[in-house]
């Protein structure tokens, strides 16, 4: 049987991803957890590495976001094999994930059985992407290009450009986020000085220029 904690701060999308696991029959969440702090309370009930085969973790989480938790994961002794589950798509954090340490990348909106065999697949050790994510991983490699502005930022700073670019409010984000409306500011005033773009009208051309957002 394979054992699988999720870590996703929302309740409604950890039971129906508990559920779609449990009607796979070789899958059992063992246990689950809405952020950092919970996700370390519950791993220290299984020293050594035995709390599960995989974790399933969000990008989305309240204080520390997903990569976050997954680099500081990938420097303990026992690290869990993770595998990001994430409304982003995949053109966004897929990439970052799997430098980060990730075994694999799943979009929440994709085929429920996409994410049982993605388990399973990273249960047994190996990578799993899917053929988008190939395909990117075969560019990047085939035709390198210089690294673009927005990928110097910091995970919180893209994540605040995607929601800047999507309409979202500083108080929204913040919201969303779980962070103060003054650390939501401070994040937008870092992502337009690396930018080097003046306002949200620029930052929303600039998402749409680079496929970060639909336009």
């Amino acid at each position: 049987m394979i054992k699988v904690i999720l870590c996703d701060d929302h309740g409604l999308i950890r039971r129906g991803i508990r559920d779609t696991l449990a009607d796979a029959g070789d899958i059992s969440v063992v246990g689950e957890a809405g952020d950092y702090g919970e996700l370390r309370e519950l791993m220290r009930k299984f020293p050594e590495g035995g709390a599960c085969d995989v974790l399933v973790l969000d990008i989305n989480l309240p204080g520390r976001s997903g990569l976050d938790v997954l680099r500081v994961l990938m420097d303990e002794p026992h690290a869990p094999r993770v595998l990001i589950v994430s409304m982003y798509p995949e053109d966004q954090y897929a990439i970052r994930a799997l430098r980060a340490g990730a075994f694999g990348y799943v979009n929440k909106g994709g085929d429920t059985q996409q994410l049982v065999a993605a388990v399973r697949t990273v249960a047994q050790g190996r990578k799993y992407v899917t053929p988008e994510i190939a395909q990117m991983l075969v560019e990047s490699l085939t035709t390198p290009s210089p690294e673009l502005a927005h990928q110097k930022l910091s995970d919180r700073e893209l994540q605040t450009l995607v929601l800047i670019a999507s309409g979202k409010r500083l108080s929204d984000i913040a919201e969303e986020l779980t962070l103060s409306p003054k650390t939501v500011s401070v994040y937008r005033a870092r992502v337009l000085e690396k930018l080097g773009l003046t306002n949200n009208s620029e930052l929303t051309v600039y998402a749409i220029r680079n496929g970060l957002v639909e336009g």
